[in-house]
């Protein structure tokens, strides 16, 4: 009995090392994706950010191509956590989500001082240099965020606040486009105006102000 528990307990320690590990790569991933993109990332640069040797990243992902697609999905999960919590909280009302969101991503900007941007649309801007596979997993990341924008704003127009006759998921859709120039630009002049100048024009766009 005693022998079997000491069995189980290894197994267990070792799938945790395997998960931690794995964990912190994808982590280090996204951090270098944010700030760099896909092809100015070196393997090299991961492994020593996430200090793991290259035969334990080899263990874990087959290949750098097929290590990008799991930091999409993960980085796809992390973001889309962040924003159900702030379009998704009834305590707020639904434009106000959308303004706390902004914030919430001017804040985190100012944090890594605009080295960081969006990673799915970083990638987006290097397409030709990535595996043809990457475009159609891209663009299905935007469209799960553009419902997320969609379902908030259609609730703005349940309330009154947005205009009956006003496309949301078409307004989802340019909330999204315009959103990642904010981003570039914010990081181009190293300050947040941007990101606050496209928040105050959308909501001119549905008909309010900021």
């Amino acid at each position: 009995m005693t022998q079997t528990k000491e069995v189980s307990g290894a197994r267990a320690r070792k799938a945790q090392a395997y998960a931690s590990a794995r964990e912190v790569l994808l982590r280090c991933g996204m951090e270098l994706l944010t700030e760099q993109g896909f092809s100015a990332t070196g393997l090299e640069a991961v492994l020593k950010r996430a200090t793991v040797p290259k035969g334990s990243f080899y263990y874990y992902f087959a290949s750098k191509e097929a290590f990008g697609r799991e930091v999409m999905d993960a980085y796809d999960a992390y973001f889309g956590k962040k924003l159900d919590r702030w379009l998704q909280d009834g305590s707020r009302a639904p434009l106000d989500r959308l303004m706390d969101f902004v914030a919430d991503a001017s804040a985190g900007m100012r944090k890594h001082e605009f080295r960081r941007g969006c990673l799915v649309g970083n990638l987006s801007q290097e397409l030709g240099a990535l595996p043809e596979a990457y475009r159609a997993r891209l663009d299905a990341i935007f469209t799960g965020w553009q419902r997320k924008v969609a379902a908030c704003l259609r609730e703005a127009q349940l309330s009154g606040a947005v205009p009956a006759g006003l496309d949301c998921d078409q307004l989802a859709e340019f909330f999204w486009i315009a959103w990642e120039g904010a981003v570039l630009r914010a990081r181009l002049l190293r300050n947040d105006q941007p990101l606050r100048n496209f928040i105050a024009t959308f909501l001119v766009a549905l008909g309010v102000r900021a």
